[in-house]
């Protein structure tokens, strides 16, 4: 059995660039729906990485790798809400496993270390985006308790194509003394309803 641990980089030498690198190229050639069009060459990785390592030195993101026998093989990273109001959550990203690791439940492992630092870390809601042609992540993600709260039809390009923006979340728990409010009339931001004519 390969020996498989979860590391969280602040900081990236040339070595963890260039194996997040061939993780992200062999990903995305083998057709992987994970963002890109093209694989991406090493000077945007790692443009891409520095920006993801500030935020995650700021404490507004984390990013895991998933090692295998000393070699990263999956990577993944929440991100905090970007505004005040979304403060309080956080959206799981760019999730993906070398294709020659398939089988080794690389992803579950990454996603599951991604909930759980995003819990110790006082998020309420963590979510996702999935293509909706994206089957075994969607069933994965809803083992691991998501559920799909919207779905924009044929809104991912990709050439001619069109796909699903399938959007899931995943409660994580609230302080003591939330007021859940949902969708009740009242409040902050309420307007009343105006009738079919407005």
């Amino acid at each position: 059995m390969p020996e498989i641990e979860l590391r969280w980089p602040h900081e990236a030498n040339p070595r963890l660039r260039a194996e997040i690198h061939t993780v992200v190229h062999d990903v995305v050639a083998a057709g992987g729906a994970v963002g890109y069009h093209s694989s991406p060459g090493p000077d945007r990785l790692s443009a891409w990485l520095d920006g993801v390592l500030e935020q995650v030195r700021d404490g507004d993101a984390a990013f895991v790798t998933a090692v295998v026998d000393g070699v990263v093989r999956a990577v993944g990273l929440w991100r905090r809400g970007g505004t005040a109001v979304f403060q309080h959550r956080c959206e799981v990203q760019q999730v993906m496993a070398h294709p020659a690791a398939r089988g080794l439940g690389l992803g579950r492992l990454v996603v599951q270390g991604l909930v759980d630092s995003a819990r110790a870390a006082g998020f309420e809601i963590a979510m996702l985006g999935v293509r909706g042609n994206n089957h075994g992540a969607i069933e994965l993600y809803e083992q691991l308790g998501f559920r799909e709260c919207g779905r924009m039809p044929n809104a991912i390009a990709v050439g001619a194509d069109r796909w699903d923006d399938v959007w899931m979340y995943l409660p994580l728990g609230h302080p003591e003394g939330t007021r859940l409010n949902g969708s009740s009339p009242g409040g902050l931001g309420s307007s009343p309803r105006r009738g079919a004519g407005f």
